[in-house]
Order: structure tokens, then C-alpha cells, then sequence
């Protein structure tokens, strides 16, 4: 259980894990709190998806959903690589969560198959990161896009002394068959092309945690010529 981080804070972790990012207007001061009464926090973990569209930055951070107002996530992260900050406020990107996942990632303990029969909304106490990508099966995640996900992960992680087992998928809480996120990834440090999964996206963030904040993965050798 952590209190949310602070725009100082969310800067000086992300700045300090190598994450390149910008800060959409307004972020530090948007968020759900005050139009639902309901307060952000505390934080257990960090819930990620991905868009399911291309662009999506404005809806994210400013439009909305038919029947979901804004903000849709706390960060955006596009294909080539740079997270954008667009909320540090309560966020509608969880939605309902299986309670029975969402002690398993306050215990940090792996996470066990929905059970539906009791909820909890997760609104209230997981930051969402929405990444760019169609979502067909089909779609890319660049090695840029990637290498920063997981920087974005262990970032907040590290800021507030969570493990790896705080990294979720959409995929994993929702009770409403969320698919996301999925899809092929070009590579990762040494590691060739491979399709997403929230385990491998979990312990690239462990391996991370491992080292220092400053630490890069080593890239893919060039041919020899």
C-alpha cells in the first residue's frame, strides 16, 4: 500500500529508470476524484493495456469513451517509445476488478483465475499505462515502445518498493473477458522478435529491479561482416 505518487515524484522516477517521456497539459491536476467523490489511492500496483487503436492520445487524456469520461489511463505510451503523462489523478481504465486478483496483487503472490462472484474497483488504487497498439495479433510493439513499458513498470515499482508481482494486465483482473494487453513485440535487448505475455513482461521488469535504476539490457549483437 502506497500513497500516489506526486508530479516531483513521477518525474524523478521515470527520469532516473531511463524513460523518455513528455507531460500532456494539465496532467498534474487532472483525474476522476472530485466528479466521483472518490479519492485516488492508495496505489497497489500498476494495471497495463493496450489501446486497441492508433493516435489515441486525446481520447485517452481529454475525450473519453462513449459512457467513460476522461482520463482513460495515467500514462500513454505510442510506437516510438516516449511516455506521455496525462493524469495523476483517478483514472476509468480498470474498471472492475476480481477481488480474488486484486489481493493476490497487494500480496504480491501469483495471480490466481478470475473469480467473479466478488469485485472490487480498481480505479480507486491501480495506475493504468495505455500502450500503442491495434490489438488484432498483428500489430507491432517496437523494440523503443517495449524497452520503455518495461522502464515505465519498474520505475513505479522501484519508487514505491513493490516486486515485479505488482505488474498486472487488463487481461488478468477484469471480469468482462478484457483481451488486452497482447500482441508480437520486435525484440528486447538481446532477444528477437516474441509475442507479449504479462510473465515475460514481469520479469523483464524483475530483471530490471535486479540492477540499478541506471541499468540498460544489452543490445542485439550486429553481424559480422
Amino acid at each position: 500500500m502506497s500513497t500516489p505518487a506526486t508530479p516531483a515524484q513521477w518525474r524523478a522516477a521515470l527520469k532516473a529508470e531511463g524513460v523518455a517521456f513528455t507531460e500532456f497539459a494539465g496532467w498534474t491536476t487532472r483525474g476522476r476524484d472530485v466528479a466521483t467523490g472518490r479519492i485516488f489511492g492508495p496505489v497497489h500496483g500498476v494495471l497495463n493495456h493496450h489501446t486497441a487503436g492508433v493516435n489515441s492520445l486525446a481520447t485517452i487524456a481529454a475525450v473519453g469513451r462513449p459512457g467513460l469520461s476522461p482520463p482513460l489511463a495515467h500514462a500513454y505510451l505510442p510506437k516510438y517509445g516516449v511516455v506521455i503523462l496525462v493524469a495523476d489523478g483517478r483514472a476509468n481504465h480498470a474498471g472492475l476488478v476480481a477481488k480474488s486478483v486484486f489481493d493476490a496483487i497487494v500480496a504480491e503472490k501469483p495471480l490466481p483465475k478470475q473469480d467473479k462472484s466478488q469485485t472490487v474497483d480498481g480505479n480507486d488504487s491501480l495506475y493504468g499505462l495505455e500502450v500503442e497498439n491495434l490489438g488484432d495479433g498483428k500489430d507491432v510493439y517496437t523494440r523503443g515502445q517495449y524497452d520503455s513499458w518495461v522502464r515505465f513498470n519498474a520505475a513505479l515499482c522501484r519508487l514505491h518498493g513493490w516486486s515485479a508481482g505488482s505488474v498486472t494486465g487488463h487481461l488478468e483482473t477484469s471480469v468482462e473477458g478484457k483481451p488486452d494487453p497482447a500482441g508480437p513485440v520486435a525484440g528486447y535487448g538481446r532477444r528477437g522478435s516474441f509475442r507479449f505475455t504479462m510473465a515475460q513482461l514481469r520479469a523483464d521488469v524483475a530483471e530490471r529491479l535486479a540492477h540499478p535504476a541506471s541499468w540498460s539490457p544489452t543490445p542485439p549483437r550486429r553481424p559480422t561482416p
